[in-house]
């Protein structure tokens, strides 16, 4: 999937996806109604993009997830690291430790996700 890019509106809805899935098309027109009051239209059209760009898919009239919202935002967090530190994960980590302290839970989550990794080799 190459454009892993939303606007703030396309998160929005696909947030709404992700929480009601699988739903009808009908239905997804009516919670985008409620939600962000938009007519049919406008549901379709932001749908169409979406699935186009790999990341739901409506067969049949039912809306679903081509890719779960935990896969996406990881997908999204490795190419943000990747053109932004040339992929280095350990110069993510420094600056984002040099403006934000880690408590010692989350140093103790990272070492346990570091052990864990060299476990699997």
């Amino acid at each position: 999937m190459e454009d892993l890019k939303l606007g703030v509106v396309e998160e929005r809805f696909a947030e709404l996806i992700w929480a009601h899935e699988p739903l009808s098309s009908r239905e997804l027109a009516g919670l985008c109604q409620k939600e962000l009051n938009w007519k049919r239209p406008t549901t379709y059209t932001v749908l169409r993009k979406l699935c186009e760009k790999g990341i739901f898919q409506n067969a049949e009239g039912i809306v679903s997830s081509r890719i779960s919202r935990a896969d996406f935002l990881a997908m999204r967090g490795e190419r943000f690291v990747a053109e932004t530190y040339g992929g280095s994960l350990p110069a993510f980590v420094a600056a984002f430790t040099a403006r934000n302290r880690l408590t010692e839970e989350e140093a103790d989550a990272i070492q346990k996700l570091i052990d864990a990794a060299r476990r699997e080799g």
